[in-house]
């Protein structure tokens, strides 16, 4: 099962499972899962091959999807799930297939659409990077400054090395995650069918993941859906506009 952590109390609704994006952990939605373990139980997990999650070749959406299965079952039956990027086309590719399993949906700034970028530049500079002989978190913030310039991009993917590890590593089976990205940034011909249930979907203002083509995506398989523009966010809208995002999910589950 996947690594998951848990927080927050019972109450008279189900947990909340959140599930992170590529090249994320379970602690990247940790602002969210402490606005919400206010007032419900919250389960956040680490993906297969990410985090202090299992390893595994297969990192299709439907592999993915019954990772959130066994986990939602193993904590009571029912969930509402959150997810961002891969973790969204997870939690939808969920919903699609094991509806009974999830009460309310959220999705960040992601549809069930194929996109044409590929993140395989970002393995290419993780593998790139010298690891040797590193302590100091600002010492690899310069050595994979040589091969990543955007300094959010780097603080986003160095919160996945491990420097206590002998040698320093990466959280990331990164081999598995060049293999599948062209399904990762894919989306399967199959389920063509639709979640009835309700659904939120948010998109950031300054992203481009949720355009004319995605919203039509969307609408086909969560007829329920509302779509919500967060001003002044990008793709990592969660961390970009964090009390609106919070506020956002939180008044959505209830």
């Amino acid at each position: 099962m996947l690594n998951m952590t848990v927080t927050g109390m019972d109450s008279d609704r189900p947990p909340v499972l959140l599930a992170h994006g590529l090249f994320g952990s379970g602690r990247n939605l940790g602002g969210l899962a402490r606005r919400l373990a206010e007032t419900r139980r919250v389960i956040s997990v680490d993906m297969r091959n990410h985090g202090d999650s299992f390893h595994d070749a297969d990192h299709s959406y439907p592999a993915l999807a019954g990772d959130l299965a066994e986990v939602i079952e193993n904590q009571g039956g029912q969930a509402d799930v959150l997810g961002h990027s891969m973790g969204g086309k997870a939690a939808m590719m969920l919903a699609l297939t094991r509806p009974e399993l999830v009460r309310r949906l959220v999705v960040m700034d992601i549809a069930p659409f194929a996109y044409g970028h590929s993140q395989a530049g970002h393995i290419d500079a993780m593998e790139a990077t010298d690891l040797t002989g590193l302590r100091l978190r600002s010492e690899a913030d310069a050595r994979l400054a040589e091969h990543v310039a955007d300094p959010g991009v780097r603080a986003f993917l160095l919160q996945s090395l491990d420097l206590k590890a002998d040698p320093p590593r990466w959280r990331f089976n990164l081999a598995a995650l060049r293999a599948q990205m062209p399904l990762l940034v894919g989306w399967p011909e199959a389920p063509r069918g639709t979640f009835a249930g309700p659904a939120l979907f948010l998109a950031g203002e300054t992203s481009d993941y949720c355009q004319a083509p995605q919203r039509e995506a969307i609408r086909a398989h969560f007829p329920q859906a509302e779509i919500r523009v967060i001003p002044g966010a990008g793709h990592w809208l969660h961390a970009d506009r964090p009390a609106e995002v919070a506020e956002a999910v939180a008044g959505f589950l209830g």
